[in-house]
């Protein structure tokens, strides 16, 4: 089983193994998620919502107003069936 120690600056490096099977690599955030047990699950984070700025095309633009329209139908949609 990999290990790693803690640094006085409480830094720790990622052994091989472990960077290898979960992909990480410079610059990849990672997260550290706390379970119902009073253990941590120790995985890598996803991909930012800003990382896909611009992938898509837009065919309109939404106004504010627009937008609290969609959200006020699909709440009513949805609590009031």
């Amino acid at each position: 089983m990999p290990t790693a120690t803690v640094t006085s600056k409480g830094q720790v490096t990622i052994p091989v193994e472990v960077r290898e099977r979960l992909g990480i690599e410079a610059g990849t955030r990672v997260e550290f998620v706390p379970r119902s047990d009073g253990t941590w699950e120790f995985v890598a984070a996803g991909e930012s919502v800003a990382s896909i700025r611009g992938m898509f095309r837009s065919t309109r633009s939404a106004s504010n107003a627009d937008l609290g329209d969609a959200i006020a139908e699909a709440a009513v949609e949805r609590y009031l069936g």
